[in-house]
């Protein structure tokens, strides 16, 4: 079956074309006369081929609806640039849309997506910590589509355990560089942009700390968080376990140096585990497993919360239509088929308790589920975005010894803390939802 995707690139011209495409499709059915669901999101590789499939299922199960797949780019930033042009000028289509789950709450604070709670979808099965990133002031705008979390990727040919602790990552990693000469000990994202940040989330956490406090305050200019960065930097330029590239590096550089053999550790996401299994490109394929982020005393093994969600574009025309299938591509047996084709982590509870998980994600769905419940999501709010921009400057100062941990924290808990005031968000709500 063809489907009609309208693939691009982010450039003035195509933005333009898409936008005046989608409103203008807006009520219109197929040209076999059918009506038509519009989705719009990632549609690479192998993620195609399993949306292709889930479509015809989907078609086959509800009569007359056809669907269409309106593909975006692939880098984050340039979708959500183009949502936003799309829902500001109020097209109706696409009428699902597929949400990094840090966007959730600015989509619905915005009223660009529509809540959920009509349909009254049962949750339960889904892990807790998906469904509250979903949630904005009360209501549910969304609903985990795969989830996504920081692991720890450690070589178990090299050590018969991973570290429990910070200090102990430090030491096995010195040790397994000056035992196999292996160049790097340590290797994360650090460049600066987002993934920067979740990497400073899981060590704040290791070290008891938070970006924000149960009450809703900022509170990343803490004693825990000046000890986690500070930890980080130190990482780099005082225990030399941590090469200083990683400053530059974002996810496919250093899986490329863990999966070249050249790192005792690696912090990354899911979808690195089944590239590096494939020994056809992989030196390490074998050699290594998952783990919880290690932690420090007085703090807990965190992994960062990502993950794309699925929500209903609140001008659609046909939301009834766009729910179930958005049902329909949260069910378990769709996201079992992800696993196994994709290596993404479904986000429902159940599906880790069976032995078919294991089997399609070629790991132990016990040891994902672990590293999932020790997830955070990070701020809820509409200005996610601002903020995040802000710590990744601090942050990336103080680790390129620009400033000092405890100076750079400050700062960005100051600017944090003014752009709440200005948005009319400060004042104690619990993770601003």
């Amino acid at each position: 079956m063809i489907r009609t995707t309208l693939a691009l690139r982010a450039c003035p011209g195509c933005v333009a074309l898409v936008l005046a495409g989608g409103i203008a499709s807006g009520c219109g059915g197929g040209s076999d006369g059918r009506p038509v669901l519009t989705f719009s999101g990632s549609a690479v590789g192998r993620e195609a081929e399993i949306l292709e499939r889930q479509f015809d299922r989907f078609e086959t199960a509800h009569p007359p609806w056809r669907v269409e797949l309106r593909s975006t780019p692939d880098s984050a930033d340039e979708r959500r640039q183009l949502y936003v042009q799309w829902l500001n000028a109020r097209a109706a289509r696409p009428d699902v849309l597929q949400l990094d789950v840090i966007w959730t709450a600015e989509f619905a604070a915005a009223g660009w997506i529509r809540a959920l709670d009509d349909f009254a979808p049962v949750v339960s099965d889904f892990f807790p910590g998906s469904i509250e990133a979903d949630r904005w002031r009360g209501s549910l705008y969304a609903l985990p589509w795969f989830v996504d979390v920081g692991m720890l990727y450690w070589r178990t040919d090299l050590m018969p355990q991973p570290p429990a602790t910070f200090e102990a990552l430090m030491q096995q990693a010195d040790d397994v560089m000056q035992g196999e000469g292996l160049p790097f000990g340590f290797v994360w994202q650090g460049a600066r942009y987002e993934g920067l940040v979740t990497v400073f989330l899981e060590h704040l956490g290791g070290f008891g700390g938070q970006i924000v406090d149960e009450h809703g305050e900022i509170t990343v200019d803490s004693e825990e968080a000046v000890r986690a960065l500070t930890y980080m930097r130190d990482a780099i330029w005082s225990r030399h376990v941590v090469p200083s590239a990683v400053l530059t590096w974002q996810e496919e550089q250093s899986r490329f140096a863990f999966q070249n053999g050249q790192a005792a550790f690696m912090r990354n996401w899911p979808y690195a585990h089944a590239l590096m299994q494939d020994s056809r490109g992989s030196r390490v394929a074998g050699k290594f497993d998952i783990s919880l982020m290690p932690a420090a005393a007085g703090g807990s093994p965190t992994a960062a919360l990502g993950g794309s969600h699925l929500a209903i574009n609140a001008y659609s025309a046909h939301a009834n239509a766009a729910f179930d299938l958005i049902a329909f591509l949260t069910a378990p047996d769709q996201m079992l088929e992800r696993a196994r084709v994709a290596g993404q982590f479904p986000s429902r509870l159940s599906l880790y308790d069976t032995p078919a998980l294991t089997e399609a994600l070629g790991l132990a769905a016990s040891s994902a589920r672990r590293v999932i419940e020790s997830a955070r999501p990070r701020p809820v709010t509409p200005i996610y975005s601002e903020l995040s921009d802000i710590l990744q400057i601090r942050l990336h100062r103080a680790l390129s010894q620009q400033q000092e941990p405890r100076e750079a924290l400050g700062e960005a808990a100051s600017a944090m803390r003014a752009a709440l005031t200005r948005a009319g968000l400060d004042g104690g709500t619990r993770r601003y939802d």
